[in-house]
Parts: structure tokens; C-alpha cells; sequence
């Protein structure tokens, strides 16, 4: 069944793409929810029309994006202090979330899902890799180090 969807969908595409999925999974889920529309011919003319208008727009968010990315890229050293147990464990875990705030303290809002960090959760101090989605188009991988925090 070929699709055009009208929202971003995880694992599946972004908003005015087009996609082919089983029957069930667009009859019963992505359509009745709104995520998409049947791609019929009128369909994809309209689609053809939009994204040609968007092309020129899309340019500036893409360049904003990049400006973005240049900045996360600058911000060298970057480390978050936890409190730890025995060893290198953390007390919690560090997360999407934990990372959003700390880039909010750096200047730079992004909202938590567009935050993946490599391996999920982090549970020990160490060096971790995390991937930044600043636009479809625009995905940059960061480093950073979970530290102990010094006692007191």
C-alpha cells in the first residue's frame, strides 16, 4: 500500500514522504490516525507541488540547522557531573533528558527525542557517543564524558 504520510513517523519517514507498507499496518493504524493519506495519483500531484514551494523555504532551516550543529560541535570537553557509587556506577542513569538540560545550560535547545544517545542509558562514568538530529538532513554525532561529581 503506498502511502503519503502526514507526520513524522518513527522507524517509517518524515512528513510528505512516500512509502509503501502492508495494507494492514496503513488501513489500521496510519491512516485512522491521521499519520497518513492514500497516495492517489491527485495525491501525489498535490505532494509534487508542495515540496517544490517548501524547497526554497527548507533552505533556511537547513542552513539554521547546520548553524546549530556548528555550535554543539564547538562546545569542547563537554561533561556532565553525576553522583556515583562504588566504582565508576551512577546513582540513576543519564539520559536523552539529562543530556537536553545540559545542552539548555550551554545555550543550545533541542528537545529530548532528537537526542540518541549510542547504547541507550548510561549507567557508569566514562566517554559516550550520542547522535543530534537538528533536521532531517542534519544529524551530528557528539562526545561526552560522564564524570563522578568531587566530594565533599
Amino acid at each position: 500500500m503506498e502511502l503519503i504520510l502526514k507526520k513524522d513517523v518513527e522507524n517509517l519517514g518524515f512528513a510528505d514522504d512516500l512509502v509503501n507498507v502492508k495494507n494492514g499496518y496503513g488501513r489500521n493504524f496510519l491512516i485512522p490516525n491521521g499519520h497518513a493519506v492514500l497516495a492517489t495519483p491527485s495525491q501525489k500531484k498535490m505532494l509534487a507541488e508542495t515540496l517544490k514551494q517548501r524547497a526554497h523555504k527548507e533552505q533556511k532551516v537547513i542552513d539554521a540547522a547546520k548553524a546549530e550543529a556548528t555550535k554543539l560541535s564547538s562546545l569542547a570537553d563537554f561533561k556532565i557531573v553525576v553522583k556515583t557509587g562504588e566504582g565508576d556506577k551512577l546513582f540513576g542513569s543519564v539520559s536523552n533528558a539529562d543530556l537536553s538540560e545540559a545542552f539548555a545550560k550551554e545555550g543550545i535547545e533541542l528537545e529530548k527525542k532528537f537526542i540518541t544517545i549510542a547504547g541507550g542509558i548510561i549507567k557508569r562514568t566514562g566517554q559516550y557517543e550520542a547522535s543530534v538530529r537538528f533536521h532531517r538532513d542534519v544529524i551530528s554525532t557528539f562526545t561526552f564524558d560522564v564524570v563522578a561529581q568531587a566530594s565533599k
